[in-house]
């Protein structure tokens, strides 16, 4: 039904009038054999107990398992499921001549209104024939999910688009969190921050803790729905996600601001 060529009626367009999500549209399934998908998955369960396993640890515990795997495969997998190994990080005066890297402004930082930070972060979403990446904004003062996306390549412009609708929606915030990334460190993200006077701050590298936010947000969706259901296909997954977060933002209680919801804390936090 969706004509990817037509001029005249961009593709969202095209979503919008059918009842579509776009993830829906661009998903193909992954051609990974059953094994590593099963391997995949319980690095992701992995990651959120032992996130400070290297490959060496990994290695052992899957082959205890009957794995019959060697580094270099598990590497490959471990890349494609976003394992982010944390560790403490080297004190240096060493300066780094990479300009596009830019320092953690969250240290010490007053955190008191909504839009004054927002975290970023992609994360890596198992179902049953293949997998897509979940990329998600939230509010670090109310906790609140001011946007979120899927799809299963993971893309600079992606992110800048999801970014750019929440914007629209919920106004330009003050700082924009995230890791090191090659989506968050590439000129087209670096020059879309700054075009709307953003500030951008990033994690040091191995320490996804900077982020932590975020980080927890992934551990209660992971935890409390995606571990718990198999998503047969992008849009059935978009759905549940899309439920999940109505349900977090709406009627999730939360100790961290005082059981109250984010959408509550949002919705009366002035800007």
């Amino acid at each position: 039904m969706i004509e990817k060529e037509n001029a005249q009626i961009s593709i969202v367009t095209q979503c919008d009038l059918l009842s579509l999500h776009r993830s829906g549209v661009y998903y193909v399934p992954v051609p990974e054999k059953q094994e590593n998908l099963d391997i995949m998955r319980m690095l992701d369960e992995k990651y959120m107990e032992t996130p400070f396993y290297g490959v060496k640890r990994l290695l052992q515990d899957f082959q205890a398992l009957g794995y019959t795997i060697n580094s270099k495969r598990l590497k490959r997998l471990m890349e494609l499921v976003g394992w982010k190994t944390l560790y403490p990080a080297k004190r240096t005066t060493v300066i780094n001549k990479k300009a596009y890297k830019y320092p953690y402004l969250l240290k010490n930082l007053d955190i008191c209104r909504k839009n004054q930070v927002w975290e970023i972060d992609i994360t890596y979403v198992p179902m049953k024939h293949g997998f897509m990446y979940l990329f998600a904004i939230i509010d670090v003062h109310t906790r609140y999910i001011v946007g979120w996306s899927l799809s299963n390549t993971m893309t600079s412009q992606w992110c800048i688009e999801t970014i750019a609708e929440a914007m629209i929606i919920h106004g330009v915030p003050e700082i924009i969190n995230s890791d090191q990334g090659t989506q968050f460190t590439c000129s087209d993200y670096v020059d879309f921050l700054k075009s709307n006077n953003v500030q951008i701050s990033m994690d040091s590298k191995g320490r996804a803790i900077d982020n932590i936010y975020i980080e927890r947000f992934w551990r209660s969706i992971k935890y409390e729905h995606i571990y718990l259901f198999v998503y047969e296909n992008g849009n059935d997954l978009w759905r549940g996600i899309h439920s999940y977060i109505d349900f977090y933002n709406q009627k999730r209680v939360h100790q961290s601001i005082d059981y109250k919801t984010p959408k509550s804390l949002y919705l009366k936090n002035v800007a």
